[in-house]
């Protein structure tokens, strides 16, 4: 493993390959990108983490990671079943790392499974356990919530409220609530803790639209769904752009003449955002599953390549990025519909026109303002210009 001589503040992730809730959980997109890469992501750019290490068993995890810019510790089986704890991984990390001779004073625990991690909340806690305000610190949100159990008979018992008194809120004191996203705390002691609690532990406070925690594919559909709100705008840094063609360069309708012909609208700014692309050095494919002379004619007049006729555009996609030497990491595929999905996994841009349908706007990780054949096209090519 190489790093930097001076590691003072590590990440490390956790992450195993066999989740039984949601099968693929940590490599799961959420905003077009994987829950590994998204916590490896809110680490790095918090600006306070000198190495993010992921603890896995598992090789597309292990991958995923690299890509997003982590080192990676192989995770044994032995701590890498149901019943392992975090802290098992955690503590076979700083053990692996120590015997690279590197021993940092302190440590950061982050959850994949908490797909918006505020780095700036990170960096509050990082700063908190460095300047010795806190030996530990963890992430919540404020609650005022009423909360209730079933006592031994079954019936309501509140719990830190008086059932009886019913403040208002402005009256009444927070409660906080553990979001599962990171947890902050001096190596030394959570060596001698063996625990993520110890000492002084501080509350830093995260937006509750943040919060969501991933255990069940009803969670990971409110975060697909979240995403597009809560996700910061970024600089489109595709180096590479294949769309499909129906639905994107045209609006998914079709006129057929009496001889069966079938002719379709397109968008002449679209046309000038394919040639603003190609005058940019920017490789353009057209990747279509219809067989029709139309799209043919199509490409040969915005001068791309074109492949139709493709029934599994993830194979064909692949194949075509490895022949010409693209990395898939900087391409992007935008989309439209569920015959997309496979091919926008693939990539490191998955982008889908507005009105594209529910499955495609989740899996993607940029969602245009403008729909298929409407200057979507154009919409994506000045995006992938202006981050040049």
């Amino acid at each position: 493993m190489t790093v930097a001589a001076t590691v003072e503040t590590i990440a490390i992730i956790p992450a195993r390959g066999g989740s039984k809730g949601v099968p693929g959980k940590n490599v799961a997109r959420v905003g077009g990108i994987p829950l590994i890469a998204r916590a490896v992501r809110a680490a790095l750019s918090s600006g306070v983490i000198d190495l993010v290490v992921v603890s896995t068993d598992d090789a597309v995890i292990a991958s995923a990671a690299r890509t997003a810019g982590a080192q990676v510790v192989e995770r044994p089986a032995e701590i890498s079943g149901d019943t392992a704890s975090s802290e098992s991984a955690l503590l076979h990390a700083l053990d692996t790392l120590a015997a690279d001779g590197i021993a940092p004073r302190v440590t950061a625990f982050l959850q994949a499974t908490s797909p918006f991690i505020p780095s700036d909340a990170l960096r509050d806690a990082v700063a908190a356990v460095r300047d010795g305000r806190a030996d530990s610190a963890f992430s919540a949100r404020k609650s005022y919530e009423f909360v209730w159990r079933r006592d031994a008979d079954g019936a309501a018992a509140a719990i830190a409220h008086d059932a009886a008194h019913r403040p208002r809120r402005q009256d009444r004191d927070p409660h906080f609530v553990e979001t599962g996203a990171f947890y902050v705390f001096t190596t030394a002691g959570f060596r001698a803790a063996r625990h993520r609690f110890f000492g002084r532990t501080e509350i830093v406070e995260v937006p509750e639209a943040t919060a969501i925690e991933i255990d069940d594919p009803g969670q990971l559909r409110a975060a697909q769904a979240l995403a597009p709100l809560v996700d910061p705008p970024e600089p489109l840094a595709a180096r590479v752009v294949v769309t499909d063609f129906d639905g994107v360069h045209t609006d998914d309708t079709a006129w057929v003449d009496a001889a069966g012909t079938e002719h379709v609208r397109v968008s002449r700014s679209d046309g000038m955002g394919v040639a603003l692309l190609r005058r940019a050095g920017v490789p353009v494919l057209i990747l279509s599953t219809e067989q029709n002379a139309v799209v043919r004619a199509r490409a040969e007049k915005l001068q791309v390549e074109v492949i139709h006729g493709v029934d599994d555009k993830a194979s064909v996609l692949r194949q075509w990025a490895a022949d010409r030497g693209v990395d898939l990491a900087e391409t992007a595929y935008l989309g439209n519909d569920v015959n997309d999905l496979a091919a926008m996994a693939l990539v490191g841009w998955p982008v889908a026109v507005a009105d594209a349908r529910p499955d495609v706007l989740a899996a993607a990780r940029v969602v245009l303002a403008r729909d298929g054949g409407d200057g979507a096209v154009r919409e994506l090519a000045d995006r992938v210009l202006a981050a040049r």
